[in-house]
This record gives C-alpha cells, structure tokens and sequence, in this order.
C-alpha cells in the first residue's frame, strides 16, 4: 500500500521535505541493494565436476562427464585443483545441444566415404 502525503499548509512544508528525504534515502537503499545483486550475478562463476553433475540437467555421472572432456564435447578449463567448467559456456553448450566431436565427425565422415566407395556420389 502507497502512502500519500499532502502539504496542506506552509507551516507543513519542513515536515514533507523530511518525508521526500526519507523516502529518497530508503530508495537509493533499494537500488544499492539490486546493483550489488546483479553485479553478483554478472561475476562468472565456475564449478567442480560435481557441482556440474548436480547443474547438467540430465544429473550424468563423473565418468560420463569425463567421457566428454576426453572427446572435447563440452567446454572445461584445466586448473590446478581438476577440471573447471564456467557455468555461461556450460548453459550456451547446453543450448546448442550436445555437439559432436572431432573425432566422432572424423568417424562419421570415413563410414560415409567407405559407404559409398564403387557407388556414384
């Protein structure tokens, strides 16, 4: 609920000017505290296998997801305490679907030529 305040008088006018200040100060507070929310927000954040295993969706196991860093399906960073996944480059591979990978394209590409070897392309 709005609360409303009306000068009716000039004698009311130092008493309103202290309502104005505080209602200002109380939403400069409000805005302080939105701008530090989001500038938290903004600051990337990285996760452990395991934090990733309870983010991904599906919920994968440790192995599988260690099957997809061996076949560079999904973006990691080596640190010095394991692998690092920035959760913005996990989201945007997850948006984009689970890409194959170099090699699984290699595959596929050779299986298609061996397919239609003494067949007219």
């Amino acid at each position: 609920m709005t609360e409303t305040f009306q000068v009716k008088s000039l004698e009311e006018m130092p008493r309103a000017l202290t309502y104005l200040i505080e209602k200002v100060d109380s939403l400069q507070e409000t805005v302080n505290t939105l701008r530090h929310k989001q500038q938290a927000s903004e600051s990337p954040r990285w996760m452990n296998i395991d934090e990733l295993c309870a983010y991904h969706p599906s919920h994968p196991k440790k192995q599988t997801v260690y099957e997809w860093v061996s076949k560079k399906t999904i973006p990691y960073h080596k640190m010095t305490k394991g692998l690092m996944f920035l959760q913005s480059e996990i989201d945007e591979w997850l948006k984009k679907g689970a890409q194959k990978s170099e090699e699984d394209l290699m595959r596929e590409a050779r299986e298609f030529v061996l397919s239609k070897k003494g067949k007219e392309v």
